[in-house]
């Protein structure tokens, strides 16, 4: 078992104080469960998935699109249109 030396803060010494004191832990458990819990903590914040972030996306009704995909002729003849004009 490795042996690690940490250096800590005051206010990091004081937490740990008053972690020992509540608990009864010695400083040894007391650093353990605190580092199984922040394990913890950031397994379960896992980061958004591709839908969650699609699904914030506000693209309006029919999104982007100039014409429904079943009226893509009508869609790119009124684009170039519109360009043409210009």
């Amino acid at each position: 078992m490795p042996i690690r030396t940490v250096r800590l803060d005051d206010e990091a010494e004081t937490n740990l104080r008053q972690i020992r004191e509540a608990t009864g832990l010695p400083i040894s458990e007391a650093l353990k469960q605190g580092l199984q819990s922040l394990k913890r903590q950031i397994q379960d914040s896992s980061p958004q998935s591709p839908y969650d972030l699609y699904r914030q996306l506000d693209l309006g009704p029919g999104g982007y699109a100039a014409a429904p995909s079943t009226e893509k002729r009508l869609g790119v003849t009124a684009a170039l249109r519109k360009k043409l004009r210009k």
